[in-house]
């Protein structure tokens, strides 16, 4: 009785398991939902009461991932969150992951995706909106 109940459970699993959409990241994907993810925690640090005053100074952080320019972009700005250690925020939980984050996208877009990435533009002023 119990092979049997075994077999019913793993013939009603199979289903299931192919139905399922299983999407396999690739490194263009990643790339595209750190960028949302890091241009969404920056704008919240701005607007956080904890964190406002010593981030109001920050500029905005705009991330196009196809501008060529985007590298100088995300280490001038890690270099500013870094700089932020004289301030009392710097020592957050939200600094330290934005931190973080910044470097991970920064290693995945110039190590991990060095030929997956197509730059179609070289606009450094089209990043500083």
């Amino acid at each position: 009785m119990s092979i049997i109940s075994h077999l019913l459970l793993v013939s009603s699993l199979v289903p299931l398991a192919l139905s399922y959409p299983f999407y396999l990241t690739t490194c263009y994907s990643k790339a595209l939902s750190m960028k949302r993810e890091v241009t969404q925690m920056a704008a919240h640090l701005k607007r956080d009461p904890e964190t406002s005053l010593c981030m109001s100074h920050m500029p905005e952080l705009y991330i196009d991932i196809h501008n060529a320019c985007v590298m100088y972009k995300l280490w001038t700005y890690i270099s500013l969150v870094e700089g932020l250690r004289q301030r009392r925020c710097a020592y957050t939980r939200e600094v330290r992951k934005l931190e973080y984050s910044l470097r991970t996208l920064f290693i995945i877009l110039g190590e991990k995706c060095h030929g997956d990435l197509l730059f179609t533009t070289f606009d450094c002023a089209a990043l500083e909106r």
